[in-house]
């Protein structure tokens, strides 16, 4: 049975496969979803080690003037949160949800022997182990193989990306990556078009079973992706840029109720070792544009008491700037969380204290583990401790 590319394209769905294959095809259906408790993490990740200084400002600090004589920010150009304490100018919405009790900040968050490798730092901050200590799974992928048991390819967790990253994979469960998830559904069809062609009838049982081990849910969970992106669209005008784009495709996507718990998204990069301030200045004004629409959008639909941003970065960078007007890696830095569901909001611990440095870094007065053991427990509603490994704790600002 040789199929008309073109015409199997145009024609192409699940009904349509099922039309081909009924007996194992009609039996594919979505995974059963996680018990919903109403809430969703996005989690944005500040790829390539943000600077935390030039980011939430000691603004009386000598120090920090000092060590930046060239990048440093004045306190008259930065948008005060308190006496001690300014927010990027370019970050001007951050502002208005500090301003409105819906912003949080976290100071000083790292772990104990830092390391400053791009790589390893991320892979310790993505499956949340030690810095000896090395696993082929992500804390977010554990998460799923906790909470989703009996899920074949959960569509309860996913990146908008090209590729998945370590922390959204299981030691049983993964999460869906994609960008567009009209991209998703019409690549889950040209894979069904090559195998359906590269088989003959003497083989269709065979064919058949292949099918339905190796393809069928992702040909499933893509057509379902796929409509609950437009089922709902939004009508917002998110900003052009990449995070603008995936911004939009996310809400697009919890506007229709898709099962979907945990979001994560990437920005960068922040390897900011010369000219920072342009190159960090942009990327902190993308991310503000894409956020604003983003939250203002959840407001409209009444769900952003029930949505939570967390953002993270691999590490800092050091407290005095280089030769080429740049910062190199370091150690400690801040998390932002975004919600209207936020119990305790502005700074929830101190600046970071520039008069006890480590060889130049900063030192870590919070383990990145205590907040994602919070997030599980208290937001999602899951066993921290069994997919952390141990009891790290719990925050009290959700």
């Amino acid at each position: 049975m040789i199929i008309n590319r073109k015409t199997f394209l145009k024609t192409s769905s699940l009904a349509a496969a099922s039309f081909l294959f009924p007996n194992f095809l009609q039996a594919l259906t979505l995974p059963e979803a996680i018990a919903m408790n109403g809430k969703t993490l996005i989690i944005l990740q500040l790829s390539g080690g943000n600077d935390g200084l030039n980011t939430i400002i000691p603004v009386k600090n000598d120090i920090y003037y000092k060590s930046r004589n060239q990048i440093s920010i004045k306190e008259e150009n930065s948008l005060l949160l308190t006496d001690e304490a300014g927010i990027n100018p370019n970050l001007k919405f951050f502002k208005e949800l500090y301003d409105n009790g819906e912003l949080a900040v976290m100071n000083n968050v790292g772990y104990p022997d830092p390391n400053k490798s791009h790589f390893r730092s991320m892979d310790i901050w993505q499956t949340a182990s030690d810095s000896n200590e090395f696993k082929n799974s992500g804390w977010l992928g554990r998460y799923l193989d906790e909470a989703c048991h009996d899920c074949q390819n959960p569509t309860q967790a996913i990146e908008v990306d090209d590729l998945l990253s370590l922390a959204m994979k299981g030691e049983t469960k993964n999460a869906i990556a994609f960008k567009d998830p009209k991209k998703l559904f019409d690549n889950s069809q040209e894979m069904l078009y090559k195998k359906l062609n590269a088989n003959n009838h003497d083989h269709e049982h065979e064919l058949a079973s292949y099918l339905y081990n190796t393809l069928g849910n992702a040909i499933n969970n893509s057509e379902y992706i796929f409509s609950e992106s437009k089922a709902k669209p939004t009508d917002k005008v998110y900003p052009s840029t990449q995070i603008g784009k995936d911004f939009k495709t996310i809400a697009s996507l919890i506007k229709s109720d898709i099962n979907t718990q945990v979001y994560y998204l990437s920005v960068g990069s922040f390897d900011t070792h010369s000219n920072q301030n342009q190159k960090q200045n942009q990327l902190f004004k993308n991310i503000s544009d894409a956020v604003e629409i983003f939250t203002k959008d959840m407001k409209d639909n009444g769900k952003f008491n029930d949505i939570m941003i967390m953002t993270f970065s691999e590490f800092g960078r050091r407290v005095a700037q280089n030769a080429s007007n740049g910062t190199d890696h370091g150690t400690a830095n801040q998390m932002f969380f975004i919600s209207g569901g936020l119990k305790k909001k502005g700074l929830l611990t101190p600046l970071p204290d520039l008069t006890n440095l480590k060889d130049g870094d900063l030192i870590y007065t919070e383990d990145f583990r205590k907040v994602y053991a919070t997030v599980l427990k208290r937001w999602l509603n899951t066993n921290d401790q069994k997919i952390l490994g141990k009891d790290n704790g719990y925050y009290d600002f959700i």
